[in-house]
């Protein structure tokens, strides 16, 4: 379309009302036209103009639901709606691919061919809520376009062949694209915008009608031809608001973080062998059918079929239980009565969080049905059901309140103002998460909290975070040495004895193998064992009478149905359930039944006379659990099993991830290998981004009255055509060269129009890196930042981290919820570019919520535990005051651990790098030339 970049979209044209039309096909998370697939989420738009009635449907796999997005009405823009999963079939509509935009849209207003203004303003995709000024007017803020938006804004006037014109853009993965043109549109509230249409108004009445006198005539208006520039402001210069004041000239450039996901319940797994015809049918059905394949059920329509099958093989009353001879069969039956349960949770078990795997174990050769020749088909098969480990309502809330925090005490300088800092393209944000649902929605929860946004988690979601398993998910690279640092873990705790490094001193206990480990730990064993046992027991007394009810129900009882629609979980607590006595949440006491069932199957081997240590975290979790959620069952017992599974857990869960410091290091450096090599990554760009605004903006200081000038700005017009046209060549060409599948960051650089901005600081600019993860990367990442001085390559060399934080660290075993690792890049800019001192490093770390539910030490800690929610502990040093950790320093400590640059995918060259400097062809091919990685195209940002 006239060579204007537009989302790919289809049109679906309905002559009536609820026409069917065979070239259009809905299935549950895509739609599909002409061939043409559109996964959700994806946007559908009326064919009329005049209906401004867009939808967006996100995936079963993100929650589900839809989103409306409409002409403003009083503070609202949009509405989600959970329940809503099917597209329109009332009229003709338009579907497009989303394009996630990081929160922010648009909106681009054309007064000729020649100039474009642009304004910046919360999208309504994210919450919904208008923000307004104290005039009424909708909070927008004045953007600088690149040199590609420029040309797009002229090619969108000429199309349209409407001088006077208004369209939105969505920037997305480092591309524009031109979603909406509006026609004649005016911008409501900017002097700049009419002081500069009153210019290029005058200018084409000029040329139609006097040119002789168009060159002339100054193009400012007569009334501003000695006013003077308006300089910006200078930066405001704070050090860390955690360690103290380093430097009044410090300035932050840089924040990541890596956090550990929220609360959640207790993970669980039903494994069983079936050979009942239904099932195995069911494995054929959706393998492709084929006899040997393993099949993986997620979807919702999968699942519901899984559970039709497995609700006619579940007998409706139950088995002597007494007839040793049936115990296979009656256990058979309680599995099969569990994956029923699990299915039938109300659909808390749902949407990201469902897993059923079947998996062939036999088969025998048959006669085809056309009597030619045989076929193979299985007659059994291993069913594996994982459910469990969903984030609760108090997962969330800790999310969104850490979010509130880092947005209120993480940005020096700024305050509150991150808001302003994101919505005017100061704030660089990118938010990543692993593939796990609880890890997701912790992400799209603290994104709510640190961005102030409103309503639902799935848009947030969809809109703002980005999965990236590979780098955040899995223990493959390290599973040997893990097992091998369990088995030492399990000599030393039923032998209790203890090693010592022979490099180590003796006031560093760390560095002991099993360091942690209680000294009893063998005699505390047959304790936890013995009160599991009592804690299962009560918890089969409560389960009897439900189990009862469901026995004496009538075939005909209505089930509750499979609704997806509630895969996020509650926000709040049940007060009704609970006020019932039953336990919180969706889990009923069946399921709480055999997940203490298990636990105290799988602790202890009673034929074998073996402790399994692995089960010792899963009873500690379990504990945790139902002490903060289920306290209201008041189970006896339960608060002492928790004091011993405390002390275990201590001593276990730290040194699963390496026996002793050396082995720590290598186990951390193999789990978290991608991690660490994407934030060096992320250092080095903000350093070399800060280093070229600084040689830039040195090499034209001369010049600097002059960029932002209006007159410099319309005199320039007629020779910026062919600038564009240069810049836009150089960019498509580039853009066809590479694959934009393999680009994982992708950062053009979108500026702040400072002049008009009413901004402070309208220099500053801040990346945020945000990594959302399990307890596994947590604990690896910090092993190896406290211990990577042991690699031979680095002897003689202090560690990154203080020796009284590696004290506190030692004292600290639990990385709990919502623990969390941040490292601040901050620049002097007092000092010369080529010291190392310029860039510093600040490194802090938070145990979560690190707090035992049997504690209440303050009012807000017992106001907490009532609505079944821990506090998170707030940062702790890593490093001491005054100190100074050079970026420099830092990569010569980490980069042997990280994955180098050149295994990362290409990155993508910026299109256009505004700000100062977006005026000249020439200036932007030299920023381009001083990015980093484009020197080192095996790079990655």
């Amino acid at each position: 379309m006239f060579g204007i970049p537009v989302p790919r979209y289809a049109l679906v044209n309905r002559e009536v009302s609820n026409q069917e039309l065979d070239y259009f096909v809905e299935e549950e998370d895509f739609v599909e036209v002409h061939g043409n697939r559109f996964w959700k989420p994806f946007v559908e738009k009326p064919v009329h103009g005049d209906d401004h009635s867009i939808m967006i449907y996100y995936p079963s796999s993100a929650g589900g639901g839809m989103k409306e997005l409409f002409r403003k009405v009083g503070n609202r823009s949009s509405e989600f709606h959970p329940d809503v999963r099917r597209v329109r079939r009332s009229g003709s509509y338009i579907y497009e691919e989303f394009m996630p935009t990081g929160g922010t849209d648009v909106k681009v207003y054309t007064v000729g061919p020649e100039y474009a203004h642009a304004e910046a303003r919360k999208s309504p995709v994210v919450d919904g809520v208008v923000m307004r000024n104290l005039d009424g007017k909708e909070v927008r803020y004045p953007v600088l376009l690149t040199p590609i938006e420029k040309e797009m804004s002229r090619e969108v006037c000429i199309a349209f062949r409407q001088a006077v014109c208004g369209f939105d853009l969505l920037r997305s993965e480092g591309r524009s694209y031109v979603c909406d043109v509006n026609g004649w549109s005016f911008v409501k509230n900017s002097h700049k915008y009419y002081d500069d249409a009153a210019c290029v108004l005058r200018k084409m009445f000029l040329d139609a009608k006097a040119p002789y006198l168009s060159s002339t005539i100054p193009p400012i208006l007569p009334w501003k031809v000695n006013e003077p520039a308006q300089p910006s402001e200078g930066l405001t210069r704070q050090g860390s608001g955690i360690i103290g004041t380093f430097g009044h000239s410090e300035e932050l450039r840089c924040l990541i973080a890596v956090i550990r996901h929220g609360d959640r319940t207790p993970k669980q797994k039903v494994k069983l062998k079936v050979t009942e015809e239904k099932l195995l049918n069911l494995m054929l059905k959706y393998n492709g059918g084929r006899p040997r394949a393993e099949t993986k059920l997620k979807t919702a329509v999968q699942l519901q079929d899984l559970l039709d099958a497995t609700r006619t093989l579940v007998p409706r009353t139950r088995s002597d239980r007494d007839n040793d001879n049936d115990a296979e069969e009656i256990e058979h039956a309680e599995k099969l009565r569990q994956v029923k349960a699990v299915l039938e949770e109300g659909g808390h078990f749902s949407g990201i969080y469902r897993k059923v795997q079947l998996k062939p174990l036999k088969w025998i050769r048959v006669a085809k049905d056309n009597g030619e020749g045989e076929e193979e088909k299985p007659i059994e098969a291993l069913m594996v059901l994982k459910y469990g480990g969903v984030l609760t309502h108090a997962g969330r809330k800790q999310a969104e309140e850490l979010g509130r925090y880092f947005r209120n005490n993480m940005y020096p300088g700024e305050g509150t103002g991150l808001l302003r800092l994101h919505s005017t393209y100061r704030h660089d944000l990118k938010i990543y998460s692993s593939d796990e649902g609880r890890v997701q929605v912790s992400a799209a929860a603290f994104a709510k909290g640190l961005l102030d946004l409103e309503g639902q988690l799935t848009p947030i979601l969809v809109s703002l975070v980005s999965k990236d398993s590979s780098m955040l998910d899995g223990l493959e690279n390290a599973s040997a040495e893990i097992e091998k640092a369990k088995a030492r873990l399990n000599e030393i705790i039923t032998s209790g004895t203890r090693s010592v490094d022979s490099n180590s001193l003796p006031d560093h206990p760390w560095m002991v193998d099993g360091a942690g480990v209680p000294a009893n730990a063998s005699e505390l064993l047959p304790k936890l064992v013995e009160l599991t046992k009592r804690v299962t027991e009560q918890v089969k007394l409560l389960a009897k009478v439900e189990d009862e009810e469901l026995a004496e129900a009538s075939s005909s009882d209505a089930i509750t149905p499979y609704d997806q629609a509630k895969a996020l979980g509650k926000t709040n607590i049940d007060v009704d359930r609970i006020a019932a006595g039953l336990p919180c949440g969706s889990e009923g006491f069946l399921l709480m039944l055999a997940r203490w069932r298990k636990l105290e199957r799988d602790l202890y081997n009673e034929r074998k006379e073996r402790f399994d240590i692995k089960q010792i975290p899963d009873v500690y979790d379990s504990c945790k659990y139902d002490l903060l959620h289920n306290a209201h069952l008041n189970i006896k017992g339960l608060s002492e099993l928790f004091k011993v599974a405390q002390v275990l857990a201590d001593g276990v869960i730290p040194n699963e991830y390496g026996i002793n410091p050396k082995q720590k290091l290598k186990i951390g450096s193999k789990i978290a290998r991608r991690l660490l090599g994407k934030i060096l990554i992320d250092l080095r760009n903000t350093r070399e981004e800060a280093r070229g605004v600084a040689e830039l903006k040195s090499s034209q200081e001369a010049n600097l009255a002059n960029l932002y000038n209006r007159k410099d700005d319309i005199d320039s017009r007629s020779k910026s055509h062919s600038t564009l046209d240069h810049a836009r060549k150089c960019s498509y060409n580039s853009d066809k060269s590479k694959d934009q599948d393999d680009d994982e960051d992708k950062e053009t650089k979108y500026r702040l129009d400072p002049k008009y901005a009413n901004v402070k600081t309208p220099d500053r600019h801040v990346r945020t890196r945000l990594y959302f993860t399990s307890e596994s990367h947590i604990h690896s990442l910090m092993n190896v930042l406290r211990y990577c001085n042991l690699d031979e390559s680095l002897q003689g060399e202090p560690s990154l981290v203080c020796d009284s934080a590696l004290e506190r660290l030692h004292n600290t075993n639990e990385l709990d919820y919502m623990s969390y690792i941040v490292l601040r890049l901050f620049e002097n800019t007092e000092v010369a570019l080529e010291d190392p001192k310029r860039f510093r490093i600040e490194l802090t770390f938070s145990r979560g919520a690190d707090l035992s539910p049997l504690e209440a030490n303050d009012s807000e800690a017992v106001s907490l535990h009532q609505e079944h929610t821990l506090p998170i502990m707030g940062p702790e040093r890593l490093q001491e005051v005054g100190s100074c950790l050079t970026l420099e320093m830092m990569e010569k400590m980490i980069r042997q651990f990280a994955m180098p640059a050149e295994d990362f995918p290409p990155p993508t060259i910026p299109q256009g790098f505004t700000g100062y400097f977006s005026k000249s062809a020439s200036v932007l091919e030299r920023l381009v030339n001083l990015w980093p990685f484009h020197k080192h195209s095996n790079s990655h940002r």
